[in-house]
């Protein structure tokens, strides 16, 4: 007996909306203003926002903690988060807890299993920016991806960092079957000068591949981006020495590479703790941002809460 399917029902049937799942977006605007940098506008839908903005270093730069009260990414989620730095404003951006991406979903009726992060970041003449949030924890099993887009102009300044742990392999949970996508571009005056991805999968056994991770469970990639403040390369030069002999200090050579690409410094991690990554790393910040930004390195508060 032949059966009659109505192909428009189909359709919707295909199209529905995935059940407990998250389509966020935050915009955020920050703007230089004669008591300092203000948070302007702020536009939001879904579960993420800010808490009002702190000044401990004073009101030219406003520190800004994001939060994502469901603390963590799972399949069909998608979080958009978009910064606008105006004009000689000054914002520090960090997160008051490590972000998450969880276990995907394998049942097969919710559709896509994909869990989505994209932060976009706009510096406009003289702005500067710090983007450094706390590390992001990729569960075992889960389709995570994670992209960061920094747009600047050739007199702001941009440094910030990203830290990816894989699995918690203290908890005997290591990531074996899971997949991660990540991707970081830098653009300065609308031309791309920094395209950097990578895409975790069993199939292509990056994660234990000499030339891929090398079983090494934190990755992570610090960018200090200055053009005025570092043309010539004789001031790059030295700008990477002392920060060669800051890694050499604290016996790290072996987990820190530091590289010039045509004046931006790209600083990575391999390794397998995300509190060692983060204290190497805020150890190299006490250098760069008294050189780039002509400030002390004043730790956020709820770093250490």
């Amino acid at each position: 007996m032949m059966s009659i399917i109505d192909e428009s029902t189909t359709a919707a049937t295909l199209k529905a909306p995935v059940k407990n799942h998250w389509l966020a977006h935050l915009f955020l605007q920050f703007s230089h203003t004669p008591v300092g940098t203000q948070l302007t506008r702020t536009q939001r839908k879904g579960p993420l926002s800010v808490q009002k903005a702190f000044y401990p270093e004073g009101r030219d730069c406003a520190h800004i903690y994001l939060l994502h009260p469901p603390a963590g990414i799972v399949s069909g989620d998608e979080l958009r988060i978009n910064v606008d730095v105006q004009q000689d404003a000054h914002l520090l951006f960090t997160t008051p807890g490590a972000g998450r991406f969880y276990r995907a979903r394998t049942n097969l009726e919710i559709g896509d299993t994909k869990q989505s992060q994209i932060t976009q970041l706009q510096l406009e003449a003289d702005a500067k920016c710090e983007n450094f949030p706390q590390e992001t924890i990729v569960y075992e099993g889960a389709d995570g991806f994670n992209t960061v887009d920094i747009k600047l102009t050739s007199s702001s300044v941009y440094l910030g960092w990203d830290i990816t742990c894989l699995g918690l392999p203290d908890s005997d949970e290591p990531f074996l079957n899971g997949k991660y996508c990540q991707l970081n571009r830098l653009y300065c005056d609308e031309i791309l000068i920094y395209h950097d991805r990578i895409a975790l999968s069993p199939a292509n056994q990056l994660l234990t591949h000499p030339a891929g991770l090398a079983c090494n469970s934190v990755f992570a990639t610090f960018l200090a981006y200055a053009p005025q403040k570092l043309k010539q390369p004789q001031q790059r030069a030295e700008l990477l020495a002392l920060l060669r002999d800051q890694v050499k200090q604290q016996d790290a050579q072996t987990l820190i590479s530091i590289s010039d690409i045509d004046g931006l410094l790209v600083i990575r991690y391999l390794g397998a703790q995300a509190q060692q990554c983060k204290q190497l790393f805020i150890s190299l910040w006490e250098i760069l941002r008294p050189l780039l930004i002509d400030k002390t390195a004043l730790q956020p508060r709820v770093w250490h809460t």
